[in-house]
């Protein structure tokens, strides 16, 4: 029987010093467990742990006369679980500490155990003091990067702790129900009969709202395609795109499918699901197979249109472009960890070219709609401003939700308005 504990500091140390993707490994690990508690254990153990790791991981090294980080990653991993769990998941204390300690022996490194049951409680005893000190700093009080809070502060200074705050909430679930299988308050009327706690979102037409996350394979309704997991803030980019029947439209980026799949439950289209990637193409094809969707998915480069391109024109035109996904880290709590500011250079100029090179495949009259899960201007304004400038037969059309706020030629959604993730949107026509 595998430790739940032990298995998440083996998987914690790969996310959080090895690089690895958090959604990559829990995918992984969690088959490895056959209790479905101990699963969402192991789940909540890898979020938090990864959500909080610049915090405790800064208690942990300062508790420890000589750090474990690069010797015994695994065992510094499960130090960090273990105030993960005392201070996040606030298990009892006694529960915690012992179960940690035994995990060390599932790690195949007993002899730390002594060690890690000596920090632990050392931490019981110097909680408060240690606490203040970690507060004093804004990087772990925030959990947050330095670079990051720079770059919240410099572009949106009035809300930058707001923001990071944010990051470090659990959201709540959200569902986008497919509206050619059953209709919402159906829907909603199934899963409250089965137990759920659910609502339906107050402007998002498609939407409900879940107040926690859980294992949506086995809610009514999924294996026959009734509903999608799908962020509020994700389910605008169907409003704005509107997309009427019979039109072609193109879903740049398409990957996963998420958006693919909306445009196509709200109309009959000619839909053209783009993505670089092979393996995730075919994530694409599996969600519009339980949907009950039908679209053509390519596999090619956004900036290349010349190597997969009909040479007919799109009335509707998506870009879901690479990003940071600064916006969407209390979802993907592992970007704080492997997310540099050297890349937001390269993402801008890969922004651009997708921008410039599919601009000629949309017909005269159409709507493009750029998007972004990033709260970067870098990637927002800069990117469609001199686009913009560049081209007088391309106009931003206004943009006005019931949450976030103008930015230049689009809209920015800010982390928790409304209790969505952080999107930026620009709606552009071409007039001739």
């Amino acid at each position: 029987m595998k430790d739940t504990r032990a298995l998440a500091a083996a998987a914690l140390a790969e996310v959080a010093l090895r690089g690895a993707s958090l959604r990559d490994v829990i995918q992984r690990r969690a088959p490895q467990l056959a209790d479905p508690r101990d699963r969402a254990l192991l789940s909540a153990l890898l979020n938090e742990g990864t959500r909080w790791w610049l915090r405790f991981d800064a208690a942990v090294e300062a508790m420890l006369q000589q750090s474990l980080r690069q010797k015994e990653p695994t065992v510094h991993a499960l130090l960090v679980l273990g105030l993960i769990q005392l201070e996040i998941l606030q298990l009892p204390d006694y529960a915690a500490v012992a179960a940690t300690v035994q995990a060390v022996r599932g790690l195949h490194r007993p002899r730390h155990a002594g060690l890690v049951n000596a920090i632990l409680r050392r931490w019981q005893r110097e909680r408060v003091e240690r606490l203040a000190r970690l507060d004093a700093d804004e990087t772990t009080r925030l959990a947050c990067p330095a670079w990051l809070l720079q770059a919240f502060r410099q572009d949106w200074p009035a809300e930058a702790d707001r923001i990071a705050r944010a990051g470090n909430a659990e959201p709540p679930l959200m569902l986008r129900v497919n509206r050619r299988q059953i209709g919402r308050e159906a829907f909603l009327q199934s899963l409250q009969d089965a137990g759920y706690e659910a609502a339906l979102h107050p402007w998002l037409s498609d939407a409900l709202i879940l107040p926690h996350s859980t294992d949506v394979t086995r809610m009514p309704g999924f294996a026959t395609g009734h509903f999608a997991v799908q962020d509020g803030a994700a389910q605008i980019a169907a409003d704005l795109l509107q997309a009427d029947p019979g039109m072609r439209v193109l879903d740049a980026c398409a990957a996963p499918g998420g958006k693919t799949c909306h445009v196509l439950e709200r109309a009959e289209v000619g839909m053209t699901a783009l993505e670089f990637d092979a393996g995730r193409a075919l994530r694409i094809q599996q969600n519009l197979d339980r949907l009950q969707l039908q679209a053509r998915v390519t596999v090619g480069d956004a900036s290349e249109p010349a190597a997969w391109w009909d040479g007919r024109t799109y009335e509707r035109i998506l870009i879901d472009a690479p990003c940071s996904a600064t916006g969407v880290i209390r979802r993907r709590a592992d970007v704080r960890l492997h997310r540099r500011a050297s890349d937001i250079a390269a993402l801008q100029a890969q922004q651009g070219r997708i921008l410039a090179a599919l601009w000629p495949l949309l017909a005269p009259g159409g709507r493009l709609v750029y998007a972004t899960c990033s709260l970067l201007r870098a990637e927002n304004q800069a990117v469609v401003e001199p686009f913009l400038a560049a081209r007088p037969e391309a106009r931003a059309l206004a943009i006005e939700l019931p949450v976030g706020q103008t930015a230049g030629p689009g809209w920015q959604v800010l982390p928790g308005d409304g209790d969505l993730d952080g999107m930026y949107y620009a709606v552009l026509e071409k007039t001739a």
